[in-house]
């Protein structure tokens, strides 16, 4: 909860500096407050269930 309301807060101010800043800078401080708005936290991909699982010896076999 603090951390989505660091993100409103922190795209806000970079919003207000960009309002401020020359065209170039502009842009790729809108590009931030919007990565800033729409972060989520996404879960990792898991491993499937399905995924084949190779055997690997354990070196004995080949002294």
């Amino acid at each position: 909860m603090l951390d989505d309301q660091f993100k409103k807060q922190r795209a806000s101010l970079v919003r207000d500096l960009a309002a401020r800043a020359d065209p170039f800078i502009r842009r790729r401080l809108l590009d931030l407050a919007a990565r800033y708005e729409h972060s989520e936290r996404r879960p990792s991909p898991l491993t499937p269930i399905t995924l084949p699982i190779a055997e690997q010896g354990d070196g004995a076999a080949e002294r």
